[in-house]
């Protein structure tokens, strides 16, 4: 099965030579799982002919706002509406999260209560998952269409599903520890306040449910649908 990897947004340069571009994540979480892959930088530009480039599609995250006025933002809705009209297989990550909400009728904004940084938890499907997440911008309003699968205190639309096809999720299964630490040092200091990443910090130490959260997009994109 191909999946084409929709990437929106660079890992930072000093972090991308031991982790990898945010695409090469996905690759990495995905691997051994029987997948091709086709990344698309649409934040530069590098869109695929249509929809049906791929099987199936990711989203990544960015450091970009769904809400902002970039040139690429309007044909990605454009491809995410596609998609969705034929049924193919979907998942966002973070900013993809994001984009395909507001894509579909939703609103994202800065919250409010501030940053998520580090590791954060939900409960899907009775299960509590445990990822790092790295955002303050949300999905404030859902799309009419959209389900809530997951959510805290903190971020009520932390997973949300429209029909069988499309899967999303605010926080990343992607991001190792190792990479969330470096992200708290290169890019937080003086944006994030430093008492939330002192204790995102201080909870790196315990292990995140990313193989979980693989094997579950895995089966996903790979299920039969009528």
């Amino acid at each position: 099965m191909k999946i084409g990897i929709l990437q929106t947004g660079h890992a930072p340069e000093d972090l991308i030579q031991e982790a990898g571009d945010y695409d090469q994540m996905f690759c990495d979480l995905l691997a051994g799982h029987g997948f091709a892959f086709e990344t698309f930088a649409v934040v530069d530009g590098q869109f695929p002919k249509d929809a049906q480039a791929a099987e199936g599609w990711i989203i990544t995250g960015s450091r970009h706002g769904a809400y902002e006025d970039h040139a690429w933002i309007p044909p990605l809705e454009d491809l995410i509406r596609d998609i969705h009209a034929r049924k193919q297989p979907l998942a966002g990550i973070c900013f993809g999260h994001q984009i395909i909400a507001q894509a579909l009728g939703g609103k994202v904004a800065k919250f409010d209560g501030g940053w998520a940084v580090g590791h954060v938890t939900y409960e899907q499907d009775g299960q509590p998952i445990t990822l790092n997440a790295w955002h303050q911008d949300q999905v404030i309003e859902r799309p009419a269409e959209a389900r809530v699968l997951a959510g805290n205190a903190f971020c009520e639309n932390g997973i949300l599903a429209y029909g069988d096809h499309i899967w999303t999720l605010q926080p990343h299964p992607e991001f190792s520890n190792a990479f969330t630490g470096g992200l708290i040092e290169k890019r937080g200091r003086g944006v994030v306040p430093d008492a939330l990443l002192d204790q995102a910090r201080q909870d790196l130490d315990t292990s995140v449910d990313a193989p979980e959260i693989a094997t579950f997009l895995a089966d996903f994109m790979k299920k039969e649908r009528t």
